[in-house]
């Protein structure tokens, strides 16, 4: 689809996709697989927005489908040609899955119908997009490290995010979840055959459960000590090997991560996705910005970092949480979560002199839906 809109590239809010880019920006998702919407801006500034089917790919399949695409724009060699050899995932004789796949999947036909009074939610959920800087996230990578451990950038944003969340709870006894989505592609090959280009869903999402007390009370350190042990169980190959397993036990009974499910919607699910913006030049110059736009449905929330584009050593971050989690986020972390603006990506000044450059960075704008 083409589009056009007469506004300025620095005129979007695009601290608030849910105003400036959902059902404007983003094509709907119907019956097809992938869904393309270029919306040319009054500046000469161009948006290309993508939707896609996540039965189909996850993102990191969608991230090769964007570069091959913007090298095929320039006639370059597609550098990480895609794999769709379905028997790189088949199902071990016998299997053998791990109990603890029980507590991370549940088969959809165990689930009670979902319970809908038509009455809108006092507290829905919503999406902002932030920035954090290089400074920032190295500061809670050091508050999150303890007896010599040097915990990761994710974990220790995460566990940030995570005591933030069990903040904006009144009942310091209730349990609150967040779980990280690990890919599992480097974690299957054995030399023989590899899964780095292979297109199509390799993930597992493990999630921890604690107490709000707890979350709020324990230093830093302790929650991303939390965060790390159960990543570390998902990240080896036998937990992708057994998760084959589970899934082909249960076949063709569709399932969900429990981290997802109704009667835990407190959870939320965090991941670190290379957005891989700067190799998205379809001719016209390097985009300024690019990211997710990921709202899914239900109460659960998503959170995904990914690297700045123009700063380096930042992360631009998504964020769909309650709209109450999203106060507290933006009240107690102010200093860390700051609002994106046009400001930080550049555009603060005449974007139109700007719009025939194609060397300038604001040429080009990419938002990646699924």
């Amino acid at each position: 689809m083409e589009a056009y809109a007469d506004v300025e590239l620095r005129e979007l809010q695009l601290y608030n996709p849910d105003a400036s880019v959902e059902g404007k920006l983003v094509p709907k998702k119907k019956d097809g697989v992938l869904y393309i919407q270029v919306t040319e801006l009054r500046c000469g500034s161009v948006i290309v927005a993508c939707t896609f089917d996540h039965r189909i790919a996850n993102a990191y399949s969608g991230n090769m489908f964007l570069v091959a695409w913007a090298e095929m724009g320039h006639s370059e060699n597609i550098s990480l040609h895609p794999s769709f050899q379905r028997s790189l995932l088949n199902p071990r004789r016998p299997g053998s899955c791990d109990a603890s796949l029980d507590d991370m999947y549940v088969p959809l036909s165990t689930l009670p119908p979902p319970s809908s009074n038509g009455m809108p939610r006092a507290d829905p959920v919503i999406s902002r997009i932030y920035y954090v800087t290089a400074e920032n996230i190295t500061r809670l990578q050091d508050l999150a490290s303890s007896k010599g451990c040097r915990r990761t950038k994710l974990e220790s944003l995460g566990a940030y995010l995570w005591q933030i969340v069990a903040k904006s709870e009144m009942d310091s006894t209730k349990r609150c979840k967040m779980g990280v989505v690990v890919d599992g592609r480097t974690r299957l090959c054995d030399g023989k055959n590899s899964v780095a280009n292979y297109f199509g869903n390799v993930l597992s999402i493990p999630f921890g459960e604690e107490t709000v007390e707890e979350l709020v009370k324990k230093p830093l350190s302790w929650v991303a000590d939390t965060v790390h042990e159960y990543v570390h169980v998902a990240a080896e190959k036998e937990h992708f090997l057994g998760l084959i397993d589970w899934v082909e036990a249960h076949w063709p009974e569709p399932a969900l991560a429990k981290i997802y499910c109704k009667g835990i919607e407190d959870g939320s699910a965090f991941v670190r996705q290379r957005f891989p913006v700067e190799k998205l030049n379809f001719g016209w110059g390097r985009p300024v910005f690019g990211s997710y736009h990921f709202p899914l449905g239900g109460e659960s929330g998503y959170v995904m970092p990914m690297p700045s584009v123009t700063q380096e050593g930042n992360w631009v971050v998504y964020v769909h949480l309650l709209k109450g989690q999203i106060e507290v986020l933006e009240e107690v972390a102010g200093d860390v979560f700051k609002p994106l603006t046009p400001e930080y990506l550049g555009l603060h000044g005449d974007a139109t002199k700007f719009s025939k450059q194609t060397s300038f960075p604001s040429d080009a704008f990419f938002w990646g839906s699924s």
